[in-house]
């Protein structure tokens, strides 16, 4: 009886050092999921401008692809944005090289430039309420009739030359707030028809973007209260050396939003 017990002791003492060393050995250690590349396209609401120091093109350290870098496991590759860019010259001016089958996600700000809009805002803020209209009302034309194909055939690029990326179109900020009164010439009702006119920008380019399976990330909800007109503002002033584009707080806003977009697990 001796030896079978003591043969029952021995299996239990090696059964319970097994246990012990299985369950103080370290977890296998997982590799953390790799960065996504990242590139960044657009005019002047992606490349910064508004919050200086520039290099070339207008860009800065405030632009909201250079703010992201690092956050939701964006890397980023390349920040092509440049001031003054059009749907035409982002293609012309070399941005889409920037672009390459490694590409896992594309930001692109555009569209802006294209019809006008600056022209529209400063002749309200500075002119006679018949050269306000007659300007919104040519702009709100052309963002209809001119700017989806526009935006088409430089989607069509974007996606041809970046095959597997995903693409994240930013709209543009309503840029006044008329609950804080009139504004330079602009009175409320011309700020508020400016803020229509954002509205049937970005709505057209998220029309756009949908169909080319692009994802749209509108920032109108963080401008909101935050016009060039409100105590707090995320809009450089007119007289601002790049008047009404976001400030440090509107780029931050803009950052915000993309972060929040981008899902990375979805992605790979």
């Amino acid at each position: 009886m001796i030896r079978p017990l003591r043969a029952a002791r021995s299996a239990a003492l090696a059964l319970a050092t097994l246990g012990a060393l299985i369950v103080g050995a370290p977890a296998a250690v997982q590799a953390s999921p790799s960065p996504l590349t990242y590139d960044a396209l657009g005019d002047s609401y992606a490349s910064g401008y508004g919050v200086g120091p520039y290099t070339a093109c207008g860009r800065s350290a405030a632009a909201y692809a250079v703010q992201a870098n690092g956050r939701a496991r964006l890397a980023l590759d390349d920040l092509a944005a440049c001031a003054g860019a059009t749907t035409t010259s982002l293609v012309s001016g070399g941005q889409l090289d920037a672009l390459d089958a490694s590409t896992d996600v594309v930001t692109l700000t555009i569209g802006g430039n294209d019809i006008g809009w600056s022209s529209a805002v400063a002749a309200c803020l500075g002119g006679t309420d018949a050269q306000c209209a007659g300007a919104t009302a040519l702009v709100r034309g052309r963002v209809q009739s001119q700017l989806p194909a526009l935006l088409d055939s430089v989607y069509t690029q974007v996606a041809a030359h970046a095959p597997n990326a995903h693409v994240y179109v930013t709209g543009y900020p309503r840029l006044f707030s008329p609950e804080y009164g009139a504004y330079l010439g602009a009175s409320t009702a011309e700020q508020q028809s400016l803020n229509d006119g954002a509205d049937l920008l970005d709505s057209v380019i998220a029309a756009a973007a949908a169909r080319h399976g692009f994802s749209f990330v509108d920032v109108r909800t963080r401008f909101d209260g935050h016009g060039v007109n409100s105590p707090e503002p995320f809009v450089t002033s007119p007289f601002d050396p790049a008047p009404l584009h976001p400030d440090a707080a509107g780029w931050a806003a803009y950052t915000s939003a993309v972060v929040a977009a981008v899902r990375p697990g979805q992605l790979r």
